[in-house]
């Protein structure tokens, strides 16, 4: 999957002293892998450099991940202070997660909480979800509801409560609702820039530093179905 994103067509949804938010694209990742494809991070680094003409090697906390084939938020630190206390927040569940999926089988109840014990395949890199606790699993929660029904699709609002591998495509796959284009999960076919639709859309928190409250809202790919919700 070819990397689309360089330090000309990045995304910024916020920018400043001690963090920088990206509107990431599909097939990027966020941080260095066995692929060896150029990083987000990277991207990000030399963009950075180039803007404040910094020397050097450019500073850059990864504070967390999205899966490679979904788009939206990924914020990153731009100071080791920032980074410590971003780190706090998404580790103790102080942030405020807002996803958006498009499912090809509408879910049977318009809303609902749902809660699964996720276990993860480290082979295969998949986690499956299971209605009771099994070996080695972790409890994964969450709500969605219907937002918008187009003509072949339904899209979801979905609100995180823990973040699990691959939780929100495992636990829509495991209520017959798979996310358009993740063969991955249960999809009839995939999308053709090799992407899923699934986007983490907002996300709101407390500024590291300032303390202000910060809330971040990511465009949606333009795309036809995107455009349609």
């Amino acid at each position: 999957m070819k990397i689309i994103s360089n330090k000309e067509n990045l995304q910024i949804l916020h920018e400043d002293n001690h963090i920088i938010v990206v509107n990431k694209r599909v097939g990027d990742i966020v941080q260095g892998d066995k692929t060896g494809d150029k990083p987000l991070s990277d991207v990000v680094k030399e963009y950075i450099k180039n803007k404040y003409n910094k020397p050097g090697d450019v500073f850059l906390g990864v504070i967390h991940r999205l899966d490679r084939p979904t788009t939206g938020i990924v914020v990153f630190a731009r100071t080791s202070k920032a980074l410590t206390r971003m780190n706090e927040l998404f580790s103790n569940r102080e942030t405020k997660k807002t996803y958006w999926a498009v499912v090809k089988n509408k879910p049977v109840e318009a809303s609902a909480k749902l809660v699964h014990y996720l276990k993860r395949n480290e082979k295969n890199n998949t986690s499956k979800a299971h209605l009771k606790e099994v070996p080695d699993s972790k409890l994964a929660s969450l709500d969605y509801k219907i937002i918008k029904e187009l003509q072949n699709y339904t899209a979801l609002e979905i609100n995180l409560h823990t973040g699990r591998h691959h939780q929100i495509r495992a636990q829509l796959s495991a209520i017959g609702s798979p996310i358009k284009g993740d063969l991955k999960y249960g999809a009839d076919r995939s999308n053709p820039d090799g992407g899923i639709h699934l986007h983490a859309r907002k996300l709101v928190f407390v500024h590291p530093v300032s303390k202000e409250n910060i809330t971040i809202t990511a465009p949606t790919p333009d795309e036809t179905i995107w455009n349609a919700v």
